[in-house]
């Protein structure tokens, strides 16, 4: 019989004896065991499989009650669980320093076994999956991508026939927990992810010397399949057939969402008319997929100018052809995809500038959203080394206030971006000879509104509307009697170009119509986008 300090260590009470002995002629595992007995007790799930296995038969208190792997022909006689018997999906060795392969079938030489050693729960999950071999595995895998991080969070994903099949195991005990008046409900049965988790995060941590927490920006993955996933739930496609809809980004309709709102829809009555109960056997175990690594993004923010009339904001393909060599945010993304050794970027900015446009005085406000980085901590001097290197890799640009935000810090330069204003200098031809009399009238022009139709060159990419702008100043200077310089303090989104040449009528009034003259822009400067973000870094 069991010690009282092993008893109390697995806090099972008397109600839970009948329910261990139906889970135990079920096929169940140890820890499955522990879950429908409701044990919370972190510690109890990280027993080893075969103190658990005697422990869990030494309570059941009958001796009528053969362990699992005593009906598998040529076992010799023990208490071993049998999880033991499970093959892992790596090359890990095992305790004992025997090499394990990747297999679905136990290690019973006998073909025509009735009993199998796979849990009919957790198909393996919470048996071999929960060794400190594999375990190791994971930190291995982890430690190849070379992240950097200072805690995690284990995320795990399993086969949907888990959730019938324990919900079969929960109607196969339900009958024996009403006769013994006890009130158990089903939410309460451990989730096998939890248990899972209970039982490999100290190892784990152990292995990658960090912490493992509920909420951490570093997420490591392991996933299970299993062969057998759609045979398991067919029965619930024809039962509850609204409950499964075909999506382009699934495999299967058999989903864990999709498979938990069936079960909450079907009745006990019907469930157990197509499905047995408790689960049939199987000799096909989980497959372990491969460790997957996550890091959230890293943000970047800074301003930007850019010097030249050939470098477009993003990279300009017409037609599937590429028509510049570079642009501005492949030119500031090169050394931050470097040094955050992120997979890829998202750029956006308050605003965007023609191919033909520069963009002077303190800079275009810009974020760049680095995704899956393997780094993402620097401190203030080595964000300084990054933005030199971004402005000595280039003289078409500079970039200033480089600085690390928050995705909610982003959303800043968003807000009442049309309700901000932007200062323009163009240099703009005549087509009648002017003087400088002619342009004076320009600087007693103030808050124009106007209407534009949706430019003709950007129709291709915007919808066709009337958008309402305000020229809220404007001021001359004469070069020559078909030359000027406009300078212009306008509504962010206003098209400047079209302004100045009406886009055939499309923008009222313009430019042409208030000079009574034909005029075109040939030159165009931003000069400032006044939008307070991101604060300024000191030189």
């Amino acid at each position: 019989m069991l010690s009282l300090k092993e008893v109390v260590m697995l806090s099972l009470k008397e109600k839970d004896r009948p329910i261990i002995q139906k889970l135990l002629e079920a096929g169940c595992c140890s820890r499955c065991i522990l879950r429908f007995c409701c044990i919370g007790t972190q510690s109890a799930y990280r027993l080893s499989d075969e103190n658990l296995w005697k422990e869990l038969h030494a309570f059941a208190g009958s001796s009528d009650i053969a362990p699992q792997q005593d009906n598998v022909a040529d076992q010799t006689p023990s208490d071993d669980p049998p999880s033991k018997r499970i093959k892992l999906d790596s090359d890990v060795k095992a305790d004992g320093g025997e090499s394990k392969e990747v297999s679905t079938e136990t290690t019973d030489p006998t073909e025509d076994s009735t009993e199998s050693s796979v849990c009919v729960v957790c198909l393996g999950v919470l048996q071999d999956f929960c060794s400190p071999s594999f375990t190791k595995k994971i930190a291995e895998d982890v430690k190849s991508e070379e992240y950097q991080f200072d805690s995690l969070v284990l995320a795990l994903s399993l086969p949907a026939q888990l959730s019938v099949r324990e919900h079969s195991c929960w109607l196969h005990i339900k009958k024996e927990v009403r006769e013994k008046s006890m009130c158990l409900d089903k939410e309460d049965v451990i989730q096998v992810k939890e248990a899972f988790k209970w039982t490999v995060q100290g190892l784990l941590s152990q292995e990658l010397g960090v912490s493992l927490v509920t909420k951490s920006p570093f997420e490591v993955g392991v996933g299970f399949i299993h062969p057998d996933t759609d045979g398991d739930c067919h029965f619930l496609a024809e039962a509850c057939s609204d409950c499964f809809k075909p999506t382009k980004n699934k495999e299967s309709v058999f989903t864990r969402m999709a498979v938990v709102k069936a079960l909450e829809k079907i009745t006990d009555k019907q469930f157990l008319k197509e499905y047995p109960c408790p689960p049939r056997r199987t000799k096909t175990a989980c497959v372990a997929q491969e460790t997957s690594c996550l890091h959230v993004s890293a943000f970047v923010a800074g301003r930007y100018n850019k010097f030249s009339r050939e470098l477009p904001q993003t990279p300009w393909v017409i037609d599937g052809e590429r028509r510049m060599e570079s642009s501005v945010e492949e030119l500031i993304a090169a050394p931050l995809l470097n040094a955050f050794n992120s997979e890829s970027f998202n750029f956006s900015s308050s605003g965007r500038e023609d191919v033909d446009v520069r963009t002077l005085g303190n800079g275009r406000p810009f974020a760049m959203e680095l995704l899956n980085p393997h780094r993402s901590k620097f401190n203030k001097m080595e964000i300084r080394k990054l933005q030199e290197e971004i402005n000595q890799s280039s003289d078409k640009i500079r970039v200033r206030d480089l600085q690390i935000v928050t995705r909610e810090a982003m959303s800043r330069m968003k807000e009442g971006e049309e309700e901000k204003t932007k200062s323009y200098s163009a240099l703009i031809w005549s087509q009648k000879a002017i003087t400088e009399d002619d342009l004076k009238f320009i600087a007693n022009i103030t808050s124009l509104e106007i209407a534009q139709k949706t430019p003709l060159r950007v129709l291709h990419r915007r919808p066709l509307a009337v958008r309402l702008r305000v020229i809220h100043s404007m001021s001359a200077s004469f070069l020559n009697p078909h030359h000027f310089t406009l300078q212009l303090r306008t509504q962010a989104g206003t098209y400047i170009k079209e302004f100045v040449h009406g886009d055939f009528g499309r923008t009222k009034p313009n430019l042409g119509e208030l000079m009574k003259t034909e005029v075109d822009i040939l030159e165009l400067d931003v000069e400032s986008v006044d939008v307070d973000w991101p604060p300024a870094v000191p030189e």
